[in-house]
């Protein structure tokens, strides 16, 4: 018998999340399904199944993590072949049997902030504003009242710029629910001038109520999960394939915003 951990990448934009639920479409229904088709998991009770992060709807991954025990050793493009088109496993580790998928090192996320069409946001006032949310702060506010535990410790928040389109990388130990999506709310109304910089360290006080709307999830991304001592073998077969199979994605994309956008300037004669 060995521990092995597994890092999953996956458009989430037609799955309901990643967790498991009856009847619905799900990153872990699928990946389940699949491993035990390759009799890599026979009795899913007992081989101590975990998993990293559970992703709302519409949310991606490039770096999710699952560990499991197992008596097979898992052949990485045969399970890849049973998945569909739209999960792919990256990489692979052999993983001590005490290892705790969810206690991870640091986790790292991006948001993918488009302005097209918008007045410009104030990147200064936004970078001011992402240095206060760094360091361990109880982040309640952020997430729902009934969190247990609202301490976090928030790592780095950096923002880069490319035209309009604005990088939000969040970095740190855990996150709570739709934590880092208002994060980058809070950051796009001070970008915008609906908040003031200072009004941020109103939020990290749990007597004051808050309410952030959440950004959307099909922006944002789970990049990677990093573990001490812990080094994932990449499969170049495997990211080569999941490259290819988000080309083929972006130029359906493409296609149909130029269809939509063809459509709306025949309704409105522009």
């Amino acid at each position: 018998m060995i521990r092995v951990a597994l890092k999953i990448a996956y458009m989430g934009t037609d799955f309901h999340g990643f967790q498991r639920q009856p009847g619905l479409r799900t990153v872990e229904n699928e990946l389940l399904g699949a491993l035990e088709d390759a009799r890599v998991i026979e009795n899913l009770g007992q081989s101590n199944y975990s998993i990293a992060g559970r992703t709302d709807r519409g949310v991606h991954a490039l770096g999710n993590v699952v560990s499991f025990c197992t008596r097979k050793m898992p052949i990485i493009n045969q399970i890849n072949d049973i998945l569909p088109r739209d999960i792919m496993i990256l990489g692979f580790a052999h993983v001590p049997f005490g290892f705790k998928t969810r206690y991870a090192n640091r986790r790292h996320y991006r948001y993918i902030l488009c302005n097209v069409n918008e007045e410009p946001l104030d990147i200064e006032k936004m970078q001011e504003a992402a240095h206060l949310m760094e360091g361990t702060h109880n982040f309640i506010n952020f997430s729902r009242r009934t969190e247990r535990n609202p301490m976090r410790r928030v790592d780095s928040v950096t923002i880069t710029v490319t035209n309009q389109t604005y990088l939000i990388d969040v970095v740190g130990e855990s996150f709570l629910w739709n934590m880092v999506r208002k994060m980058v709310a809070v950051l796009k109304s001070v970008g915008n001038g609906e908040l003031n910089v200072d009004e941020i360290r109103k939020f990290f006080k749990p007597q004051y109520t808050a309410a952030i709307t959440p950004m959307p999830p099909e922006s944002l991304i789970l990049m990677d999960v990093h573990y001490k001592h812990v080094r994932f073998k990449e499969n170049e077969y495997a990211r080569s394939k999941f490259i290819q199979t988000l080309s083929e994605e972006f130029l359906n994309y493409q296609r149909m915003a130029a269809a939509t956008a063809e459509m709306i300037q025949s309704l409105t004669g522009d």
